[in-house]
């Protein structure tokens, strides 16, 4: 069983195991793997902010219909992946303990007072929408670090569709990568096609983020972790995405 359906089939079996019904992805037509109501699918139901941060958002998460269930009802919706794993820490106002589990922060000296979803970054000169970023950590003004940046991915990396890559348009304003030449360097790699890497959403994030550090001085320096870091030493992106993590909470 390749790695998307694994993932869809172990979501689909813990609403199963739960009493959760499911419906297609167009109520009565497509596969069965959302939820009937939004709140099934969270451990917690949206607080009114981050409800809120996601009707202001472009990915439309949220939205849906009697014949069409949104995109966070998907038992394998990141979004979904993101608020189960991140809103319970900014409930309990509990944002450092989180941001240290992810290796952001040492535990005797983190930042992090603030967690933001869908926080957007515009990139100077391309008229596209924005990259609207999962997770935002916003830190206190002393720290080196003024934010840490997670975008979450679930079954994302290892649909049958794969990664469109990333525009021309991009590519084409090569002021706009002056700070970060070896992301540059992989955006031109998959640019117009991603046919070696999943990260053309990640290069867009990343160059949002450096762009709005250029331009809003406030924020500071960005912190851009882990995965993509292997490949580009300068700048890097958090990444989440692991079935187990539907049950994060019971091991927290």
């Amino acid at each position: 069983m390749k790695a998307h359906e694994y993932i869809i089939s172990e979501q689909t079996q813990w609403a199963l195991n739960r009493d959760i019904p499911l419906i297609g992805s167009k109520g009565c037509r497509g596969r069965r793997a959302y939820t009937l109501e939004l709140n099934q699918n969270l451990f917690n139901p949206l607080e009114p902010d981050v409800c809120n941060s996601f009707l202001q958002a472009d990915g439309k998460e949220i939205s849906g219909g009697p014949c069409s269930p949104a995109k966070m009802q998907a038992v394998h919706s990141s979004a979904a992946l993101s608020v189960n794993v991140f809103q319970y820490w900014k409930k309990i106002r509990q944002v450092a303990v989180i941001a240290v589990a992810c290796g952001f922060c040492p535990k005797e000296s983190c930042p992090s007072l603030e967690i933001r979803f869908e926080d957007k970054f515009p990139i100077d000169g391309i008229p596209r929408i924005p990259p609207n970023i999962d997770v935002v950590f916003h830190n206190a003004d002393s720290s080196q670090f003024k934010r840490f940046a997670v975008e979450c991915k679930f079954s994302e990396p290892y649909g049958l569709h794969g990664d469109k890559g990333l525009k021309p348009a991009y590519i084409d304003s090569v002021t706009l990568w002056s700070d970060v030449p070896k992301l540059y360097d992989l955006a031109k790699k998959i640019c117009p096609n991603d046919n070696c890497f999943t990260y053309c959403s990640l290069a867009k994030i990343d160059l949002g983020i450096v762009q709005k550090q250029k331009y809003c001085p406030e924020i500071g320096n960005t912190k851009l972790s882990s995965e993509i870091k292997r490949k580009i030493p300068t700048a890097g992106m958090f990444e989440i995405g692991d079935p187990s993590l539907q049950d994060f909470h019971s091991q927290a």
